[in-house]
Protein backbone atom coordinates (compact mmCIF):
# COMPACT_ATOMS: atom_id res chain seq x y z
CA UNK A 1 0.00 0.00 0.00
CA UNK A 2 2.78 2.40 0.80
CA UNK A 3 4.45 1.59 -2.51
CA UNK A 4 1.24 2.37 -4.45
CA UNK A 5 0.80 5.70 -2.64
CA UNK A 6 4.35 6.72 -3.44
CA UNK A 7 3.82 5.83 -7.08
CA UNK A 8 0.71 7.96 -7.27
CA UNK A 9 2.48 10.91 -5.65
CA UNK A 10 5.36 10.76 -8.06
CA UNK A 11 2.89 10.60 -10.96
CA UNK A 12 1.08 13.75 -9.82
CA UNK A 13 4.33 15.64 -9.54
CA UNK A 14 5.32 14.57 -13.05
CA UNK A 15 2.04 15.82 -14.56
CA UNK A 16 2.32 19.14 -12.75
CA UNK A 17 5.83 19.63 -14.07
CA UNK A 18 4.77 18.96 -17.65
CA UNK A 19 1.88 21.44 -17.35
CA UNK A 20 4.19 24.09 -15.99
CA UNK A 21 6.63 23.56 -18.83
CA UNK A 22 3.89 23.92 -21.44
CA UNK A 23 2.34 27.10 -19.97
CA UNK A 24 3.49 30.53 -21.43
CA UNK A 25 5.79 32.54 -19.21
CA UNK A 26 4.19 35.40 -17.21
CA UNK A 27 5.16 38.91 -18.33
CA UNK A 28 5.12 40.69 -14.98
CA UNK A 29 7.04 43.62 -16.48
CA UNK A 30 4.33 44.33 -19.09
CA UNK A 31 1.54 44.15 -16.51
CA UNK A 32 3.28 46.70 -14.33
CA UNK A 33 3.68 49.33 -17.15
CA UNK A 34 0.40 51.21 -17.96
CA UNK A 35 -0.30 52.13 -21.58
CA UNK A 36 0.49 55.80 -22.36
CA UNK A 37 -0.46 58.15 -25.22
CA UNK A 38 2.02 60.76 -26.44
CA UNK A 39 1.08 64.33 -25.70
CA UNK A 40 1.19 67.21 -23.26
CA UNK A 41 -0.65 66.85 -19.95
CA UNK A 42 -3.17 69.53 -18.96
CA UNK A 43 -4.36 69.48 -15.35
CA UNK A 44 -8.00 70.45 -14.92
CA UNK A 45 -8.66 73.08 -12.26
CA UNK A 46 -11.52 75.32 -11.17
CA UNK A 47 -11.56 78.44 -13.37
CA UNK A 48 -13.56 81.65 -13.20
CA UNK A 49 -15.34 82.14 -16.53
CA UNK A 50 -17.89 84.56 -17.88
CA UNK A 51 -21.46 83.33 -17.55
CA UNK A 52 -23.47 83.86 -20.72
CA UNK A 53 -26.90 83.19 -22.21
CA UNK A 54 -27.11 82.26 -25.88
CA UNK A 55 -29.87 84.14 -27.76
CA UNK A 56 -30.64 83.11 -31.34
CA UNK A 57 -31.88 85.40 -34.11
CA UNK A 58 -31.22 86.38 -37.72
CA UNK A 59 -28.43 88.38 -39.37
CA UNK A 60 -29.89 90.95 -41.80
CA UNK A 61 -28.30 93.72 -43.87
CA UNK A 62 -28.21 97.12 -42.19
CA UNK A 63 -29.05 98.75 -45.52
CA UNK A 64 -31.80 97.23 -47.63
CA UNK A 65 -34.52 98.96 -49.62
CA UNK A 66 -37.56 98.11 -51.74
CA UNK A 67 -37.69 100.73 -54.49
CA UNK A 68 -40.95 102.17 -55.84
CA UNK A 69 -42.23 105.36 -57.49
CA UNK A 70 -44.71 108.19 -57.00
CA UNK A 71 -45.73 108.13 -60.65
CA UNK A 72 -48.44 106.30 -62.56
CA UNK A 73 -47.39 104.88 -65.89
CA UNK A 74 -46.03 101.95 -67.87
CA UNK A 75 -42.67 100.33 -67.11
CA UNK A 76 -40.57 100.78 -70.25
CA UNK A 77 -37.35 99.06 -69.13
CA UNK A 78 -35.98 96.93 -66.29
CA UNK A 79 -32.20 97.17 -66.35
CA UNK A 80 -31.26 94.79 -63.53
CA UNK A 81 -31.93 91.16 -62.65
CA UNK A 82 -31.84 89.29 -59.36
CA UNK A 83 -28.27 88.71 -58.26
CA UNK A 84 -26.83 91.70 -60.13
CA UNK A 85 -24.31 93.85 -58.27
CA UNK A 86 -25.19 97.55 -58.66
CA UNK A 87 -23.49 100.81 -57.76
CA UNK A 88 -24.96 103.94 -56.21
CA UNK A 89 -27.09 105.90 -58.69
CA UNK A 90 -27.36 103.18 -61.32
CA UNK A 91 -30.71 103.25 -63.18
CA UNK A 92 -32.63 100.04 -62.47
CA UNK A 93 -36.12 100.76 -63.87
CA UNK A 94 -37.54 103.33 -66.31
CA UNK A 95 -41.18 104.49 -66.48
CA UNK A 96 -42.98 106.17 -69.37
CA UNK A 97 -43.01 109.89 -68.45
CA UNK A 98 -44.07 111.57 -71.72
CA UNK A 99 -46.89 113.43 -69.98
CA UNK A 100 -44.35 114.97 -67.62
CA UNK A 101 -42.24 116.09 -70.57
CA UNK A 102 -45.25 117.90 -72.04
CA UNK A 103 -46.04 119.51 -68.73
CA UNK A 104 -42.41 120.54 -68.37
CA UNK A 105 -42.75 122.84 -71.42
CA UNK A 106 -45.86 124.43 -69.92
CA UNK A 107 -44.13 125.07 -66.62
CA UNK A 108 -41.11 126.58 -68.37
CA UNK A 109 -43.40 128.99 -70.23
CA UNK A 110 -45.11 129.93 -66.96
CA UNK A 111 -41.76 130.69 -65.36
CA UNK A 112 -40.75 132.92 -68.30
CA UNK A 113 -44.07 134.82 -68.13
CA UNK A 114 -43.74 135.26 -64.36
CA UNK A 115 -40.22 136.62 -64.77
CA UNK A 116 -41.42 139.21 -67.32
CA UNK A 117 -44.28 140.29 -65.06
CA UNK A 118 -41.86 140.61 -62.18
CA UNK A 119 -39.48 142.81 -64.17
CA UNK A 120 -42.38 145.02 -65.36
CA UNK A 121 -43.75 145.38 -61.82
CA UNK A 122 -40.27 146.16 -60.49
CA UNK A 123 -39.75 148.90 -63.11
CA UNK A 124 -43.16 150.47 -62.37
CA UNK A 125 -42.59 150.39 -58.62
CA UNK A 126 -39.18 152.04 -59.01
CA UNK A 127 -40.67 154.84 -61.18
CA UNK A 128 -43.60 155.55 -58.80
CA UNK A 129 -41.22 155.69 -55.85
CA UNK A 130 -39.19 158.40 -57.59
CA UNK A 131 -42.31 160.39 -58.47
CA UNK A 132 -43.65 160.09 -54.97
CA UNK A 133 -40.35 161.33 -53.57
CA UNK A 134 -40.73 164.46 -55.78
CA UNK A 135 -44.37 164.81 -54.70
CA UNK A 136 -45.41 164.05 -58.27
CA UNK A 137 -47.36 160.89 -57.44
CA UNK A 138 -50.06 160.24 -54.89
CA UNK A 139 -49.69 157.82 -52.00
CA UNK A 140 -52.40 155.63 -53.52
CA UNK A 141 -50.37 155.26 -56.70
CA UNK A 142 -47.31 154.20 -54.70
CA UNK A 143 -49.31 151.67 -52.72
CA UNK A 144 -50.76 150.18 -55.90
CA UNK A 145 -47.29 149.89 -57.47
CA UNK A 146 -45.82 148.21 -54.38
CA UNK A 147 -48.73 145.79 -54.22
CA UNK A 148 -48.29 144.89 -57.90
CA UNK A 149 -44.57 144.35 -57.37
CA UNK A 150 -45.20 142.05 -54.39
CA UNK A 151 -47.77 140.03 -56.33
CA UNK A 152 -45.38 139.65 -59.27
CA UNK A 153 -42.70 138.37 -56.90
CA UNK A 154 -45.08 135.85 -55.37
CA UNK A 155 -46.13 134.68 -58.84
CA UNK A 156 -42.52 134.19 -59.88
CA UNK A 157 -41.74 132.16 -56.76
CA UNK A 158 -44.81 129.97 -57.35
CA UNK A 159 -43.83 129.34 -60.97
CA UNK A 160 -40.30 128.41 -59.99
CA UNK A 161 -41.59 126.11 -57.23
CA UNK A 162 -43.78 124.33 -59.78
CA UNK A 163 -40.73 123.81 -61.95
CA UNK A 164 -38.80 122.31 -59.03
CA UNK A 165 -41.71 120.04 -58.15
CA UNK A 166 -42.02 118.85 -61.73
CA UNK A 167 -38.29 118.16 -61.85
CA UNK A 168 -38.55 116.11 -58.68
CA UNK A 169 -41.48 114.13 -60.06
CA UNK A 170 -39.61 113.54 -63.30
CA UNK A 171 -36.78 111.97 -61.29
CA UNK A 172 -39.19 109.19 -60.27
CA UNK A 173 -39.37 108.12 -63.91
CA UNK A 174 -35.88 106.65 -63.49
CA UNK A 175 -35.53 104.36 -60.46
CA UNK A 176 -31.92 104.46 -59.25
CA UNK A 177 -30.01 102.37 -56.71
CA UNK A 178 -29.80 104.38 -53.47
CA UNK A 179 -26.57 102.58 -52.49
CA UNK A 180 -24.24 99.94 -53.81
CA UNK A 181 -25.35 96.37 -53.26
CA UNK A 182 -27.05 93.39 -54.83
CA UNK A 183 -30.51 93.16 -56.40
CA UNK A 184 -32.24 90.45 -54.38
CA UNK A 185 -35.77 90.69 -55.82
CA UNK A 186 -37.35 91.90 -59.06
CA UNK A 187 -41.09 92.57 -58.98
CA UNK A 188 -41.87 94.02 -62.44
CA UNK A 189 -41.11 93.50 -66.13
CA UNK A 190 -41.33 95.84 -69.14
CA UNK A 191 -44.97 96.55 -69.90
CA UNK A 192 -46.12 96.34 -66.29
CA UNK A 193 -48.34 99.13 -65.06
CA UNK A 194 -46.82 101.20 -62.26
CA UNK A 195 -48.86 102.98 -59.63
CA UNK A 196 -47.58 105.04 -56.69
CA UNK A 197 -46.06 102.66 -54.14
CA UNK A 198 -45.71 99.71 -56.53
CA UNK A 199 -42.54 97.75 -55.60
CA UNK A 200 -40.03 97.41 -58.44
CA UNK A 201 -36.80 95.92 -57.08
CA UNK A 202 -35.17 95.19 -53.74
CA UNK A 203 -31.53 96.07 -53.12
CA UNK A 204 -29.39 94.85 -50.21
CA UNK A 205 -25.97 95.98 -49.02
CA UNK A 206 -24.47 93.01 -47.14
CA UNK A 207 -21.23 94.77 -46.20
CA UNK A 208 -22.65 95.38 -42.72
CA UNK A 209 -25.04 93.10 -40.87
CA UNK A 210 -27.40 93.53 -37.94
CA UNK A 211 -28.07 90.56 -35.65
CA UNK A 212 -31.45 90.83 -33.90
CA UNK A 213 -32.34 88.51 -31.02
CA UNK A 214 -35.06 88.45 -28.36
CA UNK A 215 -34.36 87.87 -24.67
CA UNK A 216 -35.92 88.30 -21.26
CA UNK A 217 -35.42 91.46 -19.17
CA UNK A 218 -33.07 89.59 -16.81
CA UNK A 219 -30.90 88.48 -19.73
CA UNK A 220 -30.46 91.99 -21.18
CA UNK A 221 -29.93 93.79 -17.89
CA UNK A 222 -26.51 95.45 -18.03
CA UNK A 223 -26.26 95.31 -21.86
CA UNK A 224 -25.35 98.76 -23.17
CA UNK A 225 -24.92 100.42 -26.58
CA UNK A 226 -21.34 100.22 -27.85
CA UNK A 227 -20.56 97.11 -25.81
CA UNK A 228 -18.69 94.31 -27.59
CA UNK A 229 -20.26 90.85 -27.51
CA UNK A 230 -19.36 87.42 -28.86
CA UNK A 231 -21.58 86.09 -31.61
CA UNK A 232 -21.77 83.15 -33.98
CA UNK A 233 -22.87 83.16 -37.63
CA UNK A 234 -22.93 80.01 -39.76
CA UNK A 235 -21.01 78.25 -36.99
CA UNK A 236 -18.16 80.79 -37.08
CA UNK A 237 -17.35 83.01 -34.06
CA UNK A 238 -17.41 86.79 -34.65
CA UNK A 239 -17.29 89.97 -32.58
CA UNK A 240 -20.26 92.33 -32.74
CA UNK A 241 -21.11 95.73 -31.26
CA UNK A 242 -24.38 96.35 -29.43
CA UNK A 243 -26.49 98.87 -31.35
CA UNK A 244 -29.32 99.06 -28.83
CA UNK A 245 -31.77 97.23 -26.58
CA UNK A 246 -35.48 97.99 -27.07
CA UNK A 247 -38.71 96.45 -25.74
CA UNK A 248 -40.82 94.38 -28.13
CA UNK A 249 -44.56 94.51 -28.63
CA UNK A 250 -44.92 90.79 -27.89
CA UNK A 251 -44.76 89.58 -24.31
CA UNK A 252 -42.23 90.67 -21.73
CA UNK A 253 -39.26 90.50 -24.10
CA UNK A 254 -36.55 92.82 -25.37
CA UNK A 255 -34.87 92.98 -28.76
CA UNK A 256 -31.08 93.19 -28.78
CA UNK A 257 -29.49 94.51 -31.98
CA UNK A 258 -25.79 94.04 -32.65
CA UNK A 259 -23.77 95.24 -35.65
CA UNK A 260 -20.78 93.63 -37.32
CA UNK A 261 -18.81 94.34 -40.50
CA UNK A 262 -19.14 91.82 -43.32
CA UNK A 263 -16.55 92.83 -45.93
CA UNK A 264 -16.75 90.81 -49.09
CA UNK A 265 -20.11 89.35 -48.05
CA UNK A 266 -18.52 86.45 -46.17
CA UNK A 267 -21.76 85.80 -44.31
CA UNK A 268 -25.04 85.52 -46.18
CA UNK A 269 -27.91 87.79 -45.09
CA UNK A 270 -30.85 86.02 -43.51
CA UNK A 271 -28.80 83.25 -41.89
CA UNK A 272 -29.24 82.21 -38.26
CA UNK A 273 -26.99 83.91 -35.74
CA UNK A 274 -26.39 83.72 -31.99
CA UNK A 275 -25.35 86.41 -29.50
CA UNK A 276 -23.75 85.57 -26.15
CA UNK A 277 -25.26 87.86 -23.51
CA UNK A 278 -23.03 88.29 -20.47
CA UNK A 279 -24.51 87.33 -17.11
CA UNK A 280 -21.46 87.98 -14.89
CA UNK A 281 -18.94 85.32 -13.87
CA UNK A 282 -19.05 81.81 -12.36
CA UNK A 283 -16.72 78.97 -11.47
CA UNK A 284 -16.28 76.12 -13.93
CA UNK A 285 -13.64 73.89 -15.51
CA UNK A 286 -12.25 74.19 -19.01
CA UNK A 287 -9.95 72.20 -21.30
CA UNK A 288 -8.05 73.20 -24.45
CA UNK A 289 -10.19 72.86 -27.54
CA UNK A 290 -7.36 70.91 -29.17
CA UNK A 291 -7.69 68.19 -26.51
CA UNK A 292 -11.29 67.40 -27.47
CA UNK A 293 -11.95 64.17 -29.40
CA UNK A 294 -15.08 64.08 -31.56
CA UNK A 295 -16.84 60.98 -32.81
CA UNK A 296 -20.11 61.96 -34.43
CA UNK A 297 -22.20 63.73 -31.80
CA UNK A 298 -19.98 62.45 -28.99
CA UNK A 299 -17.16 64.49 -27.45
CA UNK A 300 -14.41 63.20 -25.19
CA UNK A 301 -10.84 63.57 -24.00
CA UNK A 302 -7.93 61.26 -23.27
CA UNK A 303 -7.66 61.03 -19.49
CA UNK A 304 -4.33 60.13 -17.88
CA UNK A 305 -4.68 57.82 -14.86
CA UNK A 306 -2.31 55.65 -12.85
CA UNK A 307 -3.66 52.58 -14.67
CA UNK A 308 -3.07 54.08 -18.13
CA UNK A 309 -4.59 56.60 -20.55
CA UNK A 310 -8.33 56.21 -21.05
CA UNK A 311 -11.01 57.76 -23.28
CA UNK A 312 -13.50 59.76 -21.21
CA UNK A 313 -16.74 61.06 -22.77
CA UNK A 314 -17.63 64.59 -21.67
CA UNK A 315 -20.29 67.24 -22.24
CA UNK A 316 -19.15 70.63 -23.55
CA UNK A 317 -20.39 74.17 -23.04
CA UNK A 318 -19.31 77.44 -24.66
CA UNK A 319 -15.90 77.88 -26.23
CA UNK A 320 -13.73 81.01 -26.12
CA UNK A 321 -10.06 81.93 -26.23
CA UNK A 322 -8.83 78.48 -27.24
CA UNK A 323 -10.56 76.65 -24.39
CA UNK A 324 -14.00 75.10 -23.98
CA UNK A 325 -16.12 74.66 -20.88
CA UNK A 326 -16.79 71.12 -19.65
CA UNK A 327 -20.23 70.83 -18.06
CA UNK A 328 -20.05 67.10 -17.25
CA UNK A 329 -17.50 64.27 -17.26
CA UNK A 330 -14.48 65.91 -15.60
CA UNK A 331 -13.56 67.34 -12.24
CA UNK A 332 -10.75 69.46 -10.82
CA UNK A 333 -7.51 67.48 -10.60
CA UNK A 334 -8.14 65.28 -13.65
CA UNK A 335 -5.29 65.20 -16.17
CA UNK A 336 -6.09 65.49 -19.87
CA UNK A 337 -3.82 64.70 -22.83
CA UNK A 338 -3.28 67.28 -25.58
CA UNK A 339 -1.93 65.61 -28.79
CA UNK A 340 1.67 66.69 -29.53
CA UNK A 341 0.88 67.93 -33.05
CA UNK A 342 -1.76 70.26 -31.60
CA UNK A 343 0.09 71.56 -28.54
CA UNK A 344 0.06 75.36 -28.56
CA UNK A 345 3.06 77.50 -27.73
CA UNK A 346 0.93 79.07 -24.99
CA UNK A 347 0.79 77.05 -21.76
CA UNK A 348 -2.75 75.91 -21.01
CA UNK A 349 -2.07 74.73 -17.48
CA UNK A 350 0.31 72.95 -15.17
CA UNK A 351 1.45 69.33 -15.44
Amino acid sequence: MIRNSSFLAYGALFVAGVAAACSPPRDDTRRGTPERVAGSVYTVRDTTIEATIEATGVASPVRQAILSTKLMGTVTAVLASEGDAVTTGRILVRIDARDLSAKSAQVAASVSDAELMYLDAETRARRIRALYADSAAAKAQLDAAETGFARAGAGLRAARASAVELSAMSAYASIRAPFGGVVTKRFVDPGSFAAPGTPFVEVQDASRLRISVSASPDAVRGIRRGQFVSATIEGRPVRATIEGVVPTAVGNLYTVNALLPNPGGVFLPGTAATISLSQGTRSSIVVPITAVIREGDLTGVTLRTDDGDQLRWIRLGAAAGGVVEVTAGLRAGDRVLVPPALVSATAFGGN
